[in-house]
C-alpha cells in the first residue's frame, strides 16, 4: 500500500470515527421522536417527527404547559413500558380538580385553548399534587390514556424523559412547541 493510499484511508477513518463521536453526544442531548397515536390532537399528530431535549429538566423542573415524554407503567407486547407523550398540567403544590367537563388549577377554571374538544372527561379530585410528581394529560382527552387513569396517575420526575421542544415534520408546520 502506497503512501498516499494510507493516508488517504486514514483521513476516512478519522472522519468516520469524529462523526460517529458527534451523533454520540448529540443522541445523548436529544432525541427525535415520532408521535404514534391521537393523545395529543390537535397540538400534535400521528408521525409528527419531534426532537427531544432529554437534557431540558437538567437545571430546572417541569413547568405547566410543557408537551413532556416519559416512561408509563403500560406494558408493550416485548415486556418493556410504553413511552408517552403529554401535556404538564399541575406541578408540586398544584391542586388539580376535573370535574363538569372542565378542569381547575388551583380553585380557577384552567383556560385551555390548545385542547380539541372543549370537554375533559372523568371525575378528579381535588387533588394536591406532591413533591416530585406532575399531573399530565393529553390534549385529546376523550381519546388518552393520562394521569386520570389509575393506570397512569401521576408521574414522578424520575419517569420523565424528556421535553418535546421543536416539530420538524411535516415541513409545513416546523417550529418550536
Amino acid at each position: 500500500m502506497s503512501k498516499d493510499t494510507k493516508e488517504s484511508l486514514m483521513a476516512w477513518v478519522k472522519d468516520i470515527a469524529i462523526a460517529v463521536i458527534v451523533a454520540v453526544i448529540i443522541l445523548q442531548v436529544i432525541r427525535p421522536t415520532i408521535v404514534k397515536e391521537y393523545s395529543m390532537m390537535d397540538t400534535l399528530h400521528e408521525n409528527d417527527y419531534l426532537i427531544v431535549s432529554k437534557q431540558a429538566y437538567l437545571f430546572k423542573e417541569p413547568q405547566r404547559g410543557d408537551i413532556i415524554v416519559f416512561d408509563s407503567d403500560l406494558e408493550l407486547q416485548n415486556g418493556g413500558h410504553k413511552r408517552l407523550i403529554k401535556r404538564v398540567i399541575g406541578v408540586p403544590g398544584d391542586t388539580v380538580e376535573v370535574k363538569e367537563g372542565d378542569v381547575y388549577l388551583n380553585g380557577g377554571l384552567l383556560d385551555e385553548k390548545y385542547i380539541l374538544e372543549q370537554f375533559t372527561s372523568g371525575i378528579v379530585g381535588p387533588l394536591l399534587i406532591p413533591e416530585g410528581k406532575l399531573f399530565v394529560m393529553g390534549d385529546n382527552r376523550q381519546n388518552s390514556a393520562d394521569s386520570r387513569d389509575e393506570r397512569i396517575g401521576l408521574i414522578s420526575y424520575d419517569q420523565v424523559y424528556g421535553e418535546a421542544v421543536i416539530r420538524l415534520f411535516p415541513f409545513d408546520e416546523i417550529g418550536l412547541l
